[in-house]
């Protein structure tokens, strides 16, 4: 009787640590991963992440229209044929770090691509490519047992990115290159380890098309309030988040603005109220644009500010067709 307890608790445990792992974060894999996931290879130094959910974007059906109405689709099919990668089927997630401080000329940013590739195919062409542009140079140097390749124009602005596997690249300044792949090797901290972030990141909703989480650091809110005093409400802003979704044929749009003054908050709020007012002044020349701000929801809460709309497809067909596509000429 003890010895089939025993059993019985052993496997129990057993179960139960295959279950914890399995809701653990693994490195991505493409077909199977999961934003968490990709999150892993993220430096824990990041102020913001914003991550786009690139299949599930492309399936959508008025962007698969988009795709096959556009007049570069042509070019499209080229490039699928070139590389073997179709961005409609072979593109999962794209996840980017914020690296630099917010508002800074060296701000900087590092993005992960999840995707499935050949990267022979891949080189070979960029390789192609390049050799048939002047003063363009791709240049390839060895780290911790990887090849970062960064193309060479001459100047500042070289873009540094890497292999990771047979399912992720890194692209960004060359430094931050390194840091991921130390994170894929193990070596350093992911964003998991950055407390502030990760406590924002519990609060952001991550299922969602688009979706960005950002720490607003006090200098730069007091550098883009000091000559406007009536942006002072603002002060009090530690961190934002937005997300994008598209659901039964709405565009659905959230935008949250984390402050623990509640009546700032409230100031805020109204403000914001108060721009769109004024907006709706347009929409006696454009009734689609008085559609769009009655969309919009402003709300306060001890916590946060929240800007909300739900836009249906039909709407934003009115706003497309209302954008000039070309100059109009001059008379």
């Amino acid at each position: 009787m003890r010895k089939t307890t025993v059993l019985s608790l052993a496997l129990c445990l057993i179960a139960f640590s295959f279950i914890a792992c399995g809701e653990k974060a693994t490195t991505p894999k493409a077909g199977s991963a999961t934003p968490d996931d990709m999150l892993t290879l993220l430096p824990m130094n990041a102020k913001g992440v914003f991550f786009v959910n690139v299949k599930q974007a492309m399936s959508i059906e008025a962007a698969d229209k988009a795709i096959r109405e556009s007049k570069d689709y042509k070019k499209l099919e080229e490039f699928v044929e070139m590389t073997g990668v179709d961005p409609q089927k072979d593109i999962y997630y794209a996840a980017v770090a914020l690296t630099g401080d917010l508002g800074k000329k060296e701000e900087k940013g590092v993005a992960v691509i999840n995707l499935k590739y050949e990267q022979e195919k891949i080189v070979s062409l960029m390789k192609e490519k390049i050799a048939e542009e002047e003063d363009v140079e791709l240049v390839e140097a060895e780290y911790a047992g990887m090849t970062i390749y960064e193309v060479d124009e001459g100047d500042d602005e070289e873009m540094a990115f890497a292999f990771l596997d047979d399912s992720n690249i890194v692209a960004g300044k060359e430094d931050d290159v390194k840091t991921v792949i130390d994170i894929y090797q193990k070596k350093a901290d992911n964003i998991f380890k950055n407390q502030a972030l990760s406590e924002l990141l519990v609060k952001t909703n991550k299922d969602t098309l688009f979706w960005g989480a950002m720490l607003i650091p006090s200098q730069a809110v007091d550098e883009a309030t000091a000559d406007n005093p009536m942006l002072g409400n603002l002060k009090d802003l530690k961190a934002a988040t937005m997300n994008f979704d598209y659901k039964n044929m709405n565009m659905i749009a959230e935008i949250k603005l984390m402050s623990a003054n509640a009546e700032k908050n409230e100031q805020i709020a109204k403000m914001l109220d108060g721009l769109k007012a004024m907006g709706g002044m347009m929409a006696a020349q454009k009734p689609e644009i008085g559609e769009l701000l009655n969309k919009i929801e402003i709300t306060s809460t001890p916590e946060h500010v929240k800007v909300y709309a739900s836009l249906p497809q039909e709407l934003l067909e009115k706003l497309k067709e209302s954008v000039p596509t070309e100059a109009e000429p001059e008379i």
